[in-house]
């Protein structure tokens, strides 16, 4: 069964003035479990899809279900993570990742143990106590993942979340974000402009035009790299295909939709 269905969704921003559609025709299914990465040139719809799916934000036509209950809202089964952590400087780290919980009413001493938990996972245990200010840049991520793990969404929507990382940094914190993901078989939508990030940790690739944003075209990560953590992906001669492939089929969009 369809765990998220994306149906001839269309977006239009109007003013006083004007009318700018930033999404047409949009159409996508997600099975349970699967990885989708979102990819394509700026001003192409990426983000404001997202938006969309998490309630944010309602499209001008169409509907997006999860697991067949149309999102019209914020809704607790979702999970958004930024490229900014925006963790509360004045809270500790505990009190960071117990926070959704919180403010759903639902901290309880198990789902407080279940955060702490994972906290240890992401080895941070030993910080629970700190403030955001102690922590580099990739820790307050990974604080930022068990924030969000902690609710326990149905699924993880992911806006550039390792964009702001250095390179290394980034590297470790893909394998940790997708290994974690895997084994708590969650369900996840990444928007990226890193083709190299795009494969290495997708199941699906789904390239998105501009002017307006629209399904350009959709590529299946073969299994030889699906079956590796991203790190190693990169290092398989299946990676460096598909990344010519995908490169050549976005730059002819980009020629095409800015002509």
């Amino acid at each position: 069964m369809t765990f998220l269905t994306i149906d001839d969704v269309c977006m239009t921003y109007f003013t006083k003035k004007s009318a700018t559609t930033a999404l047409e025709d949009i159409s996508l299914a997600v099975e349970e479990g699967e990885f989708v990465s979102l990819l394509g040139p700026s001003g192409c719809g990426k983000t404001t899809l997202l938006s969309l799916v998490a309630g944010l934000l309602q499209p001008t036509t169409g509907k997006i279900t999860v697991e067949q209950q149309r999102i019209t809202k914020p809704n607790a089964k979702i999970g958004y993570m930024l490229q900014q952590d925006y963790l509360f400087p004045w809270l500790t780290i505990k009190d960071n990742i117990t926070f959704g919980l919180k403010t759903m009413k639902a901290l309880t001493e198990q789902s407080q143990s279940y955060a702490l938990s994972l906290l240890a996972d992401m080895d941070l245990a030993d910080k629970k106590d700190h403030y955001p200010s102690q922590l580099s840049g990739g820790m307050r991520q990974r604080v930022a993942l068990v924030r969000m793990l902690a609710t326990q969404p149905k699924i993880l929507l992911l806006d550039e979340p390792f964009s702001a990382l250095d390179y290394q940094t980034k590297l470790k914190l893909e394998d940790l974000v997708f290994t974690t993901l895997k084994e708590h078989q969650k369900t996840a939508i990444l928007v990226t402009h890193d083709i190299g990030e795009a494969i290495a940790m997708s199941d699906r690739i789904v390239l998105l035009g501009a002017n307006p944003g629209r399904i350009a075209k959709t590529f299946a990560v073969p299994t030889s790299l699906k079956k590796l953590t991203p790190f190693d992906a990169r290092n398989h001669p299946d990676f460096n295909r598909l990344f010519q492939t995908i490169w050549k089929e976005l730059e002819s969009l980009e020629q095409r939709d800015y002509k």
